[in-house]
């Protein structure tokens, strides 16, 4: 009922004042709650015309991630199985005859003056060897009869290693084996009581977890840093894919632990990337299962020994599996396979992709010789390879590496100008037919070895005196099935090249577009 009507009411009624003032206060109060709630006649009136129910909100997720960890308790369990490590090396005590130092001496001696500190002979039987501090490191205790894991190049040239261990104790070290190649070395000390570490699944480790280190930063001895996991199977070397972490390395934390939260070891800090020398947010740490996996070797042998196939490979880009016919980007491609290795007496010719080791894909191209360098030299082994659109089975056994061993190449000797024609003048390819001396020197059936480069030839890395032995996937003997081979590709599409250069091959391709 309206305010109006019911003031008329009242009135005929003669209400009392008050009674009329409360009366049309509880109106007004009706009538602005009835407009705070909408149309109620409409939504009696009309059902089908009702507003949609309000959305429900979604609960609030709990973070995944709250507080940062206390790694106390992880360097009470780790810490007593971190040690320092100092290394020695000794030198001529003294100095030598007739240099200006002699001289000098000479003169004090004579004039009965007292010699300068540090000036004097340094053994109190002249000259002799004195021992001077090299450098500083770390390590840790792989096992409680002695064992010392650390850096290769922690102890490299060092003369004498001494081991500090957390109760201050001092062990003389005796390198039981080292590699360079994965820059893990064990050493040997003569203690008791000492308390080995316990050696992490790196499998387990996910990038963003937690991790910590213990070392000796610039010989600050027993210092605690911690950081995440910033990536793993980062490519830096040819036979270890690295774990990245943002934990602050310096020179000192080199040979120390990198350890989870669960107080395990997961790696060995080894290298940092710095512009300055000094921590910039970038380290790498050995994979644990991998440094087992040679201080097995060291402590069995001494040395560590790894197969080899003999082959030189370069990665395989997105545009070169295309034009080769590949279903995606993947493998190693050989770019030179070493006279009388295991590859070669296999079969395996320059050119082609090993796809798969022993039935293991190979996604990136340092993925093989990891897996040849894992395999026991003397055993049998299975290459999947592609070769000109079609895929093969190699078998070969698995030879050993030999230290220091470089493929030499030899130039090419030019033969006698046949130039290419019209077409493949285009492509800035100018060559002639390979002499027999030559076939015999590249022990190529045949081939056209490049006289003049220019054009997209030269953009795509082609240069004087390499020898042209495909295009695409097919053989080029002579100068003639070389033109052929060009008139037959697609004129508008990438093509590559198979070339010789030296002992070794490589492809190029050629872009139609800088032609």
């Amino acid at each position: 009922m309206p305010v109006s009507a019911v003031l008329s009411v009242a009135a005929r009624r003669r209400w009392p004042r008050t009674a009329l003032a409360s009366v049309a206060a509880a109106s007004v109060a009706v009538l602005l709650w009835s407009a705070t709630q909408g149309p109620v006649v409409a939504q009696t009136t009309a059902p089908a015309l009702a507003a949609a129910p309000a959305p429900m909100q979604a609960p609030v997720a709990a973070p995944l991630v709250s507080g940062l960890p206390d790694f106390s308790a992880l360097v009470e369990r780790v810490g007593p199985s971190v040690v320092n490590i100092r290394t020695l090396e000794k030198r001529a005590a003294g100095p030598k005859p007739g240099s200006q130092e002699e001289q000098m001496l000479e003169f004090f001696r004579r004039f009965g003056l007292p010699v300068p500190p540090g000036a004097g002979p340094r053994s109190p039987h002249g000259r002799g060897e004195a021992e001077r501090p090299r450098g500083v490191g770390s390590g840790f205790v792989l096992s409680s009869d002695g064992l010392i894991m650390t850096n290769a190049h922690v102890i490299e040239d060092a003369d004498e290693l001494i081991v500090t261990l957390t109760d201050k104790r001092e062990f003389k070290a005796k390198v039981v084996g080292a590699d360079k190649r994965t820059d893990v070395a064990l050493l040997k000390i003569d203690a008791q009581g000492l308390r080995p570490v316990r050696v992490g699944d790196v499998g387990r480790l996910r990038v963003g977890e937690w991790v910590m280190a213990i070392g000796s930063p610039f010989g600050l001895e027993n210092t605690v840093t911690a950081g995440i996991v910033s990536a793993k199977q980062r490519e830096t070397g040819d036979y270890l894919p690295f774990i990245q972490t943002d934990v602050a390395i310096n020179p000192g934390n080199s040979g120390g632990p990198l350890i989870n939260l669960r107080g395990e070891v997961v790696g060995i800090n080894s290298q940092i990337y710095s512009r300055s020398g000094g921590f910039q947010g970038i380290s790498f740490a050995i994979p644990m299962d991998e440094a087992v996996r040679v201080s097995e070797q060291l402590r069995a042998h001494g040395k560590v020994t790894r197969g080899r196939i003999g082959v030189s490979i370069d990665e395989v880009g997105q545009e070169l599996a295309e034009s080769l016919g590949l279903p995606k980007a993947a493998g190693a491609l050989v770019r030179g396979v070493e006279e009388g290795s295991p590859a070669a007496k296999a079969g395996m010719e320059p050119g082609d992709v090993v796809l798969a080791f022993n039935g293991k894909r190979i996604e990136r191209f340092s993925d093989l010789p990891r897996l040849v360098g894992n395999t026991r030299p003397g055993e049998k082994a299975t290459l999947t390879v592609w070769r000109r659109g079609t895929q093969r089975d190699l078998r070969l056994t698995v030879g050993e590496v030999e230290p220091d061993r470089v493929a030499k190449a030899d130039p090419a000797v030019p033969a006698a100008k046949a130039k290419g024609s019209e077409l493949a003048q285009s492509w800035g390819l100018l060559g002639s037919d390979l002499s027999a001396e030559q076939r015999q020197e590249l022990k190529l059936k045949g081939g056209v070895y490049l006289d003049e480069v220019s054009g997209a030839a030269a953009r795509a890395g082609l240069r004087e005196g390499d020898v042209v032995v495909a295009v695409g996937n097919q053989t080029v003997g002579n100068v003639k099935e070389l033109e052929a081979a060009l008139a037959s590709v697609n004129q508008k599409r990438p093509f590559h090249l198979l070339v010789r250069r030296g002992e070794w091959a490589q492809y190029a391709l050629i872009q139609p577009a800088a032609r």
